[in-house]
């Protein structure tokens, strides 16, 4: 009897921590954390990439759609981001080797308030040849739908379609980059 106890109570202890099932959706709308979709879908913008802006120091809009034609990098950066930092003399020698009439690079600070106001000191200590701007909010959203990492880094080719779109800045990113720059200034406006 007592074997038979044991028996009954070690099938049930097995069969007990069996691992549970996976999750069953039980809606079609997309599953969510913290606002961010767990979706690996790409994230639609809230209007056309064409009609997304700047603002540049001087307080100047300006929009995709008006660099029609050329190559367009948009860096999305702040002061204190080592990365970041890494990637400016790159993104310089990227326009001295394509030219600001074949490729235009927005640099689009995204370090916040705080971090907008050091702008200027940084700007004294370091080279940048390209423009610094701040993205709208609908630009940003879009960016950083998936991740919050910085940079980030948007190639779009002469017609305005993306190219790619990188995050982070390493000997590998800087490949990638170098060949989706290759790409967009070698296409056709």
């Amino acid at each position: 009897m007592r074997n038979l106890l044991i028996f009954v109570f070690a099938i049930l202890i097995l069969t007990a921590c069996r691992p549970s099932a996976a999750p069953v959706a039980v809606s079609d709308a997309p599953s969510s954390i913290n606002d961010r979709p767990t979706t690996n879908l790409p994230v639609v913008p809230t209007k056309p990439m064409k009609d997304m802006s700047w603002t540049d120091l001087d307080e100047k809009v300006h929009k995709l759609g008006d660099f029609q034609g050329k190559a367009v990098i948009l860096d999305f950066w702040a002061t204190y981001c080592e990365p970041c930092k890494r990637a400016i003399p790159h993104l310089n020698s990227l326009i001295e080797k394509h030219g600001a009439d074949n490729l235009y690079i927005v640099g689009l600070n995204v370090g916040g308030e705080e971090d907008s106001g050091k702008i200027p000191k940084f700007l004294e200590t370091t080279k940048i040849d390209y423009l610094i701007a701040f993205p709208e909010d609908a630009l940003t959203r879009f960016v950083f739908a998936e991740r919050s990492d910085i940079p980030q880094t948007i190639v779009f080719d002469r017609k305005g379609n993306q190219v790619t779109k990188l995050i982070g800045f390493s000997p590998p990113i800087q490949k990638q980059l170098d060949e989706a720059v290759e790409k967009a200034v070698n296409s056709q406006p």
